[in-house]
């Protein structure tokens, strides 16, 4: 089981990639919203800001977001470590319910390019 610090060093690896990406990716990635990623087995949530093609992640606290962030990922720290590993295919987890995504239909459009 993936560890609260390899799922935090996730996060930064792919603020980083997103950071660099190109085109249709650095447009989707220059959003500016609020973002809570719940890791269910954990039961730790990061929440911070998608913001300058990063996510800013402002604080960690145990147990379900706090408040309503407009997108909401929740998955297993295992999972998310593998999607920015590249060892897990974003859809796919998506489709099976490995990743749950929550956003408005506007973002869920523009998060697409970027997962």
């Amino acid at each position: 089981m993936a560890t609260i610090e390899e799922c935090r060093t996730a996060l930064d690896k792919l603020s980083d990639t997103m950071r660099h990406a190109e085109g249709d990716v650095r447009a989707a990635a220059a959003m500016d919203r609020s973002v809570s990623c719940h890791l269910t087995d954990l039961d730790v949530t990061f929440a911070g800001r998608l913001s300058g093609g990063r996510i800013k992640v402002h604080d960690t606290f145990s147990g379900p977001p706090r408040e309503k962030a407009q997108i909401r990922l929740a998955m297993k720290g295992d999972d998310l470590v593998a999607l920015v590993d590249g060892e897990l295919h974003f859809a796919r987890a998506w489709g099976s319910g490995r990743v749950r995504v929550e956003a408005g239909l506007r973002d869920l459009f523009r998060l697409r390019k970027l997962l």
